[in-house]
């Protein structure tokens, strides 16, 4: 499969997509959990069938040391017993986030409580904003048919 286009050879999808690709970092940083993350990210890109992001983000979760029994149920996350709490509320937050076209009103008010009571408002808000950029690049990749399986660990990052 070849890509119908590569934004980043372009000078302005360069320069913008460098800013989109810099929010990813600065998140990096914050104490919303690395694993926790990698699952929304992933969670979301099932639902988007964005194979880039599902191959680039398994692999750097499996390098970060996430168990393959994990990462072979983020799918089925509701009935899987290998997630926490707080990964639970931050999967349904992650796909009630990504399906906003598909359920009126949005994110529901006992979503968004349920991811309150694990995480604090830095928290929150770094994993709100991790839904979005994943969003956008699930978007980004799947409009561009972007190709699955040759990422290698870090090489965005």
């Amino acid at each position: 499969m070849e890509a119908r286009l590569n934004p980043l050879a372009s000078p302005h999808g360069a320069k913008a997509l460098k800013h989109v690709i810099a929010a990813h970092g600065v998140l990096a940083e914050s104490t919303l959990s690395a694993t926790t993350q990698e699952l929304v990210k992933i969670r979301a890109s099932q639902i988007n069938g964005c194979a880039g992001c599902i191959d680039m983000h398994t692999k750097e979760a499996a390098h970060a040391g996430e168990t393959a029994l994990r990462l072979n149920l983020v799918a089925v996350w509701r009935e899987a017993t290998v997630f926490t709490e707080a990964e639970r509320a931050a999967l349904e937050l992650a796909e009630q986030g990504t399906r906003i076209a598909d359920a009126a009103g949005g994110v529901t008010d006992e979503a968004w409580a349920n991811a309150a009571k694990h995480y604090d408002e830095d928290e929150l808000t770094a994993l709100v904003t991790v839904i979005a950029l994943i969003n956008a690049f699930n978007r980004l990749n799947v409009m561009t048919q972007q190709p699955a399986g040759g990422y290698q660990v870090g090489q965005h990052g």
